[in-house]
């Protein structure tokens, strides 16, 4: 490692998405920046961030190939997390040889194996900080139904193993903090919930463009990458009991995001008959997706209820909120957290009450105001990144002390 420096130094790490696009981790890792530290993030690249280095906004950023991509088994997602692996671990070894170095190594969850290399850098005075994303053993049991066996119980120890490693804990709300506490033993002091909300005025408010409607009246909009725990099924099924059985002919859906589920799902919608009035976008840019979500009628979360959905806290739903849509969602603990009155609950995993809700709030315009509004001021006043910063700081300062 270089000689430590005046100014703190971090390394953020994270597999799922690169940045710029992971938002939540760009957000941290411009906080911090903005807060005096020197940052450098490592992440795959993708279609739309191909650079294996680049200086955006003060942070500097290492990205690796991905030349192989988890399958639909579990041995798909170990051979994908092992090349990443790998991977991080020897552009972290050129971030302390030839980049700026790193005081504080923070790892993104899933997976949760970067904990080794938290161990390995200790060694040379790094603090280890863990920012626990998802639950992976819940997310497991939730992709392959299966809440028992070698994988389960393997997951569960790795888990163990990240918060034992941490000096410090980042996670998303109150439920992942009491999963931390009681089922890995962390004290309380040592967790720090930061949310995922949008920063404040950061994405542009569009006025509504009829041009995303294809004639219809309504304008239905999933946001999220594709993946196969996120049961975009429901809202497929849903959207074509409404169609045929509800009779509303006025209404337009589109799913935006890709994933690795994305092609299943669009060639299901194919199979039960709804892409005349459905369209899979892909991932588009961020001009293009505020201008959907200022302009839609509602935003949808067809998450299913299931251990890991129950204590999640949905993005999506968020990024809804803040564009003043009403949210749909199935009944889940977290989301009830986020949304309050600005969503409409479905009974748990029916795709024909989530129908019947979406039916009654298009036929309501006044309501959709009022959850529309509610929506905007609980992000205004509890939601927005701004009221992460202080507790990502606190994080920080608790893993550097003595």
């Amino acid at each position: 490692m270089k000689t430590v420096s005046r100014r703190r130094r971090a390394l953020l790490v994270v597999e799922n998405l690169p940045v710029p696009f992971n938002r939540r981790v760009w957000l941290e890792a411009t906080t911090l920046a903005r807060h005096g530290y020197e940052v450098s993030v490592i992440c795959p690249k993708s279609s739309n961030a191909t650079r294996a280095f680049e200086v955006l906004a003060d942070v500097h950023i290492y990205r690796y190939s991905m030349p192989l991509e988890a399958g639909s088994g579990a041995l798909g997602y170990l051979v994908e997390f092992s090349w990443c692996f790998m991977a991080t671990a020897w552009l972290s070894l050129r971030v302390a040889a030839f980049g700026r170095g790193f005081d504080v190594l923070h790892a993104c969850n899933p997976p949760d194996t970067f904990w080794l290399l938290g161990r390995f850098w200790r060694l040379f005075g790094v603090r280890y900080i863990f920012n626990h994303h998802d639950l992976a053993p819940e997310m497991f049991a939730a992709k392959f139904g299966r809440q028992a066996g070698f994988f389960y119980r393997a997951l569960l120890w790795l888990e163990r193993q990240s918060m034992a490693t941490a000096r410090a804990v980042i996670t998303t709300n109150e439920s992942y903090k009491r999963v931390a506490i009681e089922r890995d033993g962390k004290k309380p002091e040592d967790v720090f919930i930061v949310r995922s909300g949008p920063a404040l005025h950061e994405l542009p408010v569009f006025p509504r463009d009829k041009i995303y409607f294809g004639g219809k009246e309504h304008l239905l909009v999933y946001l999220g990458e594709i993946c196969k725990q996120d049961g975009v099924e429901y809202m497929v099924r849903a959207v074509k009991l409404l169609n045929e059985e509800f009779g509303r002919k006025d209404v337009r859906c589109l799913f935006v995001g890709g994933g690795p589920h994305q092609p299943v799902v669009k060639a299901y919608a194919e199979e039960v008959g709804i892409m005349d009035f459905c369209e899979f976008t892909g991932r588009i840019g961020d001009e293009d997706l505020c201008r959907i979500l200022s302009s839609a009628t509602l935003g949808i979360d067809p998450d299913p209820k299931n251990e890991w959905s129950d204590k999640s806290t949905m993005n999506k739903v968020i990024e809804y909120m803040y564009f003043g849509l009403p949210v749909v969602a199935f009944d889940l603990h977290e989301t009830r957290v986020s949304a309050g009155a600005a969503g409409a609950y479905a009974e748990a995993n029916s795709e024909r009450d989530m129908a019947r809700i979406i039916a009654e709030l298009l036929d309501d315009p006044e309501r959709r105001a009022r959850m529309g509004e509610l929506g905007r001021q609980r992000v205004r006043e509890a939601l927005a990144w701004d009221y992460s910063v202080a507790p990502l700081l606190a994080a920080y300062d608790r893993a550097l002390s003595n």
